[in-house]
Formats: structure tokens, sequence, C-alpha cells
């Protein structure tokens, strides 16, 4: 794996992470639109900003892992995708106020170690 292609997949996935994010913070704000109808609610939660801003952030992470896959084989990179797991949990549990329990960080030290097993592959 070069530097290069390192870089870049970590560019993608930090976005594609602030992308979940803003989704999250999107649908909390969001209005409940016309609460009688189901149209209504997902309308309301689609054109709320923050999740327009996720939508652009995915976007700009697609870009992002497009010209990291010229650089390295998919089944290399693929695996790094995991890291969007560590990014999200640590922004929903120092940014949004989530728990944080041992049985997550347990979860995050496999995801950890099965990026690094995988990476070695």
């Amino acid at each position: 794996m070069t530097l290069q292609g390192f870089i870049l997949i970590v560019v993608s996935v930090t976005l594609s992470a602030f992308g979940q994010v803003s989704f999250k913070i999107g649908v909390d704000r969001a209005g409940g639109g016309d609460a009688q109808t189901a149209l209504g609610t997902v309308m309301s939660m689609l054109l709320s900003p923050m999740v327009l801003v996720g939508l652009a952030l995915y976007a700009i992470g697609t870009v992002f892992w497009l010209l990291a896959l010229k650089h390295m084989d998919l089944s290399l990179a693929y695996p790094f995708v995991a890291l969007s797991f560590i990014v999200v949990v640590a922004i929903g549990v120092l940014g949004l106020g989530e728990p944080f329990n041992l049985v997550k960080l347990a979860g995050l030290c496999l995801i950890i170690a099965g990026i690094l097993v995988l990476s070695r592959a």
C-alpha cells in the first residue's frame, strides 16, 4: 500500500463518517413535516440542510475512494472502510454525547485488530 493510497482512503472514510454524523443531526433536527403522512416525514428529513450536507460529504468521499482504488487492490482497500466505525463512535461519544462502554471498546479493538490483520495479508 502506498502512502498516497492510504491518505486517499483515510480522507474518503473520514468524509463518509462525517456524512453519517450529518445524517443523524439532520434527521434529529428535521421537523415532522406533515405528521399525518410518512411521505411528509421523509420529505422533511430529505430536505434537512444537514442531510444535504451529509449527501455532499458522501459524494466527495466517493471521489476520494475512486482515486484510492486506482492505487491499490480492492481487497486491500475495502477493509479500511471499517475505520468509519471508529470515527463514527468517537464523534457520537465526544460530539453527540452518546454512551460509551466496555462492549463498544471491545468491538472497536476487534475492528482495529481485523484491519491490521487484513492489511498484512
